[in-house]
C-alpha cells in the first residue's frame, strides 16, 4: 500500500500543477474585465462620459474582489508546488478559497442583471460595443506575446463557470491524497463547503401534485410494457409504453415529488384497431439523430466506474445510505445511456395517419413488438375514445401494472445474479436446414451490453438455396453479456426499394432466436457446438469463449535478439535509429496502399500472414520489404499492431500509466491538457519519439476517415489498449480480490486507454521540447 499511495502522491503534483495552470488561465480572464474599468471609470466624471458610475458598478460587479481573492490563491500555492515533497500541506489554501466563496453568490445573484446591463449599453453606445467585443486576454501558454480576442459576455460567465467546476477540482486532488495525510481533513472540509454553497445555489422548489383515485379499465389487461425511446421533433424522449389488449398506451414517468408515489403523464395512445405500422416511403419522416460513439463510451465509463464503487461501498459497509446515493446516481447514467443508444426507427400510426417513431437498438425487440400487436389486432375489431377521465385512470393504474420498474439495465441485476460474460466469443455459423423454399438468405448476431442489444456481426448473402452453408467465423467482444440472439434475413433484390438512409432495413425476418451464454459450458477453452431452432428453421453454430483476462497479456521480455518482445529501447539501440525499423516499414507500406482500405486497423488480417511476417522481421530477413508487397494491407496493419501488443512493457511505460490514467479523468480542461502534455514529453525518449511518429500516421489514416470509415475515435479503440495496457503487476485486476468487480474493473481500464490516446489525436498540436524537436529535424536516421 506504501507503493501505491506514493503513487498518488506523485499525481498529487500533477493535479496541483494543473490547478495551477487553470488558475492561471482564469486570472487573466478577469484581467481583461479589469482592464478597461479604469479609463471607464475615469471617463464618467467628464462631460463626455461612455457609462454612468452607476452602471459601471453593475457591470464589473465583484469582479475586483474575485481577482485579488484567486490572485492570493495563487501566489501562495505556486511556491508550495514549486519546492514540492510528498509531505507539503496545500489544504488551508483551499479551506480559505472555500470560506470566500460568499463573493461568488453576490456575483451570481447580480449576473443576469450585469449582462443586460452591458447589453444595454452597447446599444446605447457604438464606442462602448466595440470595446466590449474585443477584450484582450493574454496568453498564458509559453508564447508571450500572444492574445486572444473574448466578448464581454463570454468573461462575465467565467466566474460562473468556475465557481461550479469549485468541487469538481477538490474531487480530482481528494483522489490522490491518502487519507493519513495532514492535507485530508483540510480538503474534505473545502469540498463540504462548496458542495453547500452550490446547491444552496442551484436549489429549485418542486411543487406538490394531488394524486387521483386509481381505478381499472373493464376486461382490459396489460400485455407488455417497457421503457422505449421515443423522437419527438427531432429530440429523444425517455417513455414508459404500455401494450394492453385493445390499445398502445404512451407516457412519461413525472418527476417525483417528496413522499409521493410514481406517476405517469399520458403522452398519447392509439386504439389497436386503428393502429397500423409505417414504413419510410408512408410518412415524410425526419431522420435519427444519431449519437456520437464518445458520448456513449462516456457513459459506459461514468457507469462502470459507479458500479466498481457500489461493490466497494459494499465491502466497506458504511451504512446504506451512500450506497442508495450511488444507485440514484447509477439509474441516472443507465437512463442516459438507454436514451442515447437505439437508432433504429419503429414507427406507428393512428388512423388519421399521424405517425409516431420508437428508436429500438435491436431488430430483434422491433420485429417482437410487431408480432405481438399484429397478433392482437386480429381480436379488435371496433374504433373507440377514451374521455379524459378515463384517459386519468387508465394512467394512474399503469402505476400498478407496470412490470419492468427500473430502467431496464444492470440496475435490476442482483449482485449474485451472473455478471454476463467479459471477453472475445468467436462463433462459426456454419449451415441452416428446414428452409421450405430456395431463398437468399443471411444471418446477423446481436449481444446484450450494458443492459441493451446491439448487432455484431453479420454473414454474406447465400443465394438461392434451401440450405446455405455460410461456415463464417466472427470475433465479437462481451461487455458482461448473457445472451446471442441470431436474425435470418432473406435478402431483398430486384424491384423492392431499399431505404437505407434511416437504420430501416426492409430485407424481411425470416425467423429469430437465441440461447443463453452460459459461462460453466464456455469457460472450457475448446468450441462448443449448438443449435438455434426457430419455427422450423435451424441454424448451427459453434463457439469459443476468452476470457478478457487472457486475450491480452503481456510477457516479460526474456529475448534480446529479433524485434518482437524486445524492450523498445534495446532495438532502437541496436539498429541506431530513433524509431525501431518494423514500425516505419509497416507504417511505409499502409500509407503507400492501405490508407482507402475500409476498416483498416480494425479488420483482422489472415494469421498465417501476420505469423509469417513476424517471423521475417524477427530473422532481420532482408526480403522483407518484397513480402509485404505481395500481402493483404491488413495483415500489414496486424503486424504493427501486434509488435506493439507484445512489446513486454508498453509503449507509455508501466511506471507513468496510472498518472495517465488519473490525468485523462481530471475535470478541469486547462489542467488535464497541462498534465497529460507534460506526462508524455516525460516518456524515454525511444517511446516518445516512436508514440509521435505513430500519432501523425494515424491521424493521416483518420483524414479518409469518408472512405476508410476509420474515426479517430474507432482507431483510439483498436489501438488504445494495444500501447496502454500494463503488465501483469500494473494491471487492477491483480490487485481487485473478487471476480465480479474484475469485469467492470476491466472495462474501465479498456476504456481509460481509449480515452487517453483519443486525447492525444485530437489535441491540435503536441508541443515537443527544443531538444527533441532539433534532434528530430536534424537526424538522418529517422
Amino acid at each position: 500500500n506504501c507503493f501505491l499511495s506514493s503513487r498518488g502522491l506523485e499525481m498529487r503534483k500533477w493535479v496541483l500543477s494543473g490547478i495551477l495552470a487553470s488558475e492561471e488561465t482564469y486570472l487573466s480572464h478577469l484581467e481583461a474585465l479589469l482592464i478597461p474599468m479604469k479609463p471607464l471609470r475615469a471617463a464618467a466624471t467628464t462631460s463626455q462620459p461612455m457609462l454612468t458610475i452607476q452602471q459601471i458598478e453593475t457591470i464589473f460587479f465583484k469582479v475586483p474582489e474575485l481577482h485579488e481573492i484567486h490572485k492570493d490563491f495563487y501566489d501562495a500555492l505556486l511556491p508550495r508546488v514549486q519546492n514540492w515533497s510528498h509531505q507539503q500541506c496545500v489544504g488551508d489554501l483551499f479551506q480559505k478559497l472555500a470560506s470566500q466563496l460568499g463573493v461568488y453568490r453576490a456575483f451570481v445573484d447580480n449576473y443576469k442583471v450585469a449582462v443586460e446591463t452591458a447589453d444595454k449599453c452597447c446599444q446605447a453606445n457604438a464606442q462602448f460595443a466595440e470595446i466590449s467585443e474585443n477584450l484582450m486576454v493574454r496568453s498564458t501558454k509559453d508564447c508571450k506575446d500572444q492574445s486572444a480576442k473574448y466578448s464581454l459576455e463570454t468573461l462575465l460567465y467565467k466566474p460562473v463557470d468556475r465557481v461550479t467546476r469549485s468541487t469538481l477540482v477538490l474531487h480530482d486532488l481528494l483522489k490522490h491524497t491518502p487519507s493519513s495525510h495532514p492535507d485530508y481533513p483540510l480538503l474534505q472540509d473545502a469540498l463540504r463547503i462548496s458542495q453547500n454553497f452550490l446547491s444552496s445555489i442551484n436549489e429549485e422548489i418542486t411543487p406538490r401534485r394531488q394524486s387521483m383515485t386509481v381505478k381499472k379499465g373493464e376486461n382490459r389487461q396489460l400485455l407488455r410494457d417497457r421503457f422505449m425511446v421515443e423522437l419527438v421533433e427531432g429530440s429523444r424522449k425517455l417513455r414508459h409504453v404500455f401494450l394492453f389488449t385493445d390499445l398502445l398506451l404512451c407516457t412519461k414517468l413525472k418527476k417525483q415529488a417528496a413522499g409521493k408515489g410514481q406517476q405517469y403523464d399520458c403522452k398519447w395512445y392509439i386504439p389497436l384497431a386503428d393502429l397500423t405500422f409505417q414504413t419510410i416511403e408512408d410518412c415524410e419522416s425526419s431522420p435519427v439523430p444519431l449519437v456520437q460513439d464518445e458520448e456513449i463510451d462516456a457513459l459506459k465509463i461514468k457507469i462502470s466506474q459507479i458500479k466498481n464503487d457500489i461493490q466497494r461501498e459494499k465491502r466497506t459497509t458504511k451504512g446504506p445510505k451512500v450506497i442508495e446515493r450511488l444507485r440514484k446516481k447509477l439509474s441516472e447514467q443507465e437512463s442516459l445511456l438507454l436514451l442515447m443508444s437505439p437508432n433504429m426507427a419503429f414507427r406507428v400510426a393512428n388512423r388519421n395517419g399521424k405517425g409516431f417513431t420508437f428508436l429500438i437498438s435491436s431488430d430483434y425487440e422491433r420485429a417482437e413488438w410487431r408480432e405481438i400487436i399484429r397478433e392482437q389486432q386480429k381480436k379488435c375489431f371496433k374504433s373507440f375514445s377514451l374521455t379524459s377521465l378515463e384517459l386519468q385512470m387508465l394512467t394512474n393504474s399503469c402505476v400498478k401494472l407496470q412490470t419492468v420498474h427500473t430502467i431496464p439495465m444492470t440496475m435490476n441485476k442482483e449482485d449474485d445474479e451472473s455478471p454476463g460474460l467479459y471477453g472475445f466469443l468467436n462463433v462459426i455459423v456454419h449451415s441452416a436446414s428446414g428452409l421450405k423454399q430456395s431463398l437468399n438468405l443471411y444471418c446477423s448476431l446481436e449481444v446484450d451490453a450494458f443492459g441493451y442489444f446491439v448487432n455484431k456481426a453479420k454473414t454474406r448473402v447465400y443465394r438461392d438455396s434451401t440450405e446455405p452453408n455460410w461456415n463464417e467465423e466472427f470475433e465479437i467482444e462481451l461487455e458482461g453479456s448473457q445472451t446471442l440472439r441470431l436474425l435470418c434475413y432473406e435478402k431483398c433484390c430486384g424491384k423492392v426499394k431499399q431505404s437505407k438512409e434511416d437504420g430501416e432495413v426492409t430485407d424481411k425476418i425470416v425467423a429469430k432466436g437465441q440461447i443463453k451464454l452460459d459461462p460453466q459450458t464456455l469457460q472450457s477453452k475448446d468450441w462448443q457446438r449448438t443449435v438455434i431452432a426457430m419455427n422450423g428453421i435451424e441454424v448451427k453454430l459453434s463457439m469459443k469463449f476468452t476470457g478478457r483476462e487472457f486475450s491480452l497479456k503481456r510477457m516479460p521480455s526474456r529475448k534480446q535478439s529479433g524485434v518482437f518482445g524486445v524492450k523498445i529501447n534495446v532495438v532502437t539501440k541496436r539498429e541506431r535509429s530513433k524509431v525501431p525499423l518494423i514500425v516505419r516499414q509497416c507504417v511505409e507500406e499502409i500509407e503507400r496502399r492501405g490508407m482507402d482500405e475500409v476498416g483498416i486497423y480494425r479488420v483482422s488480417g489472415v494469421a498465417t500472414d501476420i505469423q509469417a511476417l513476424k517471423a521475417a522481421f524477427d530473422s532481420n530477413n532482408k526480403d522483407v520489404a518484397l513480402m509485404m508487397r505481395e500481402m493483404d494491407v491488413n495483415a500489414i496493419a496486424g503486424t504493427l499492431k501486434l509488435y506493439f501488443r507484445e512489446l513486454p512493457e508498453p509503449l507509455f511505460t508501466d511506471e507513468l500509466y496510472p498518472n495517465f490514467a488519473g490525468g485523462i479523468a481530471l475535470s478541469d480542461s486547462v489542467a488535464k491538457e497541462s498534465c497529460m502534455v507534460n506526462l508524455l514529453l516525460s516518456l524515454p525518449e525511444p517511446n516518445l519519439l516512436t508514440f509521435l511518429f505513430l500519432l501523425d500516421h494515424l491521424k493521416r489514416v483518420a483524414e479518409n476517415e469518408s472512405i476508410n470509415k476509420m474515426s479517430l475515435h474507432n482507431i483510439a479503440t483498436v489501438f488504445g489498449p494495444t500501447l496502454l495496457r500494463p503488465s501483469e503487476k500494473d494491471s487492477k485486476l491483480s490487485s481487485s480480490s473478487q471476480p465480479i468487480s474484475m469485469n467492470d474493473c476491466w472495462s474501465l481500464e479498456v476504456m481509460a486507454q481509449v480515452q487517453v490516446l483519443l486525447y492525444f489525436l485530437q489535441l491540435e498540436r503536441i508541443p515537443t521540447p527544443d531538444s527533441k524537436r532539433q534532434s528530430l529535424l536534424f537526424s538522418t536516421e529517422v
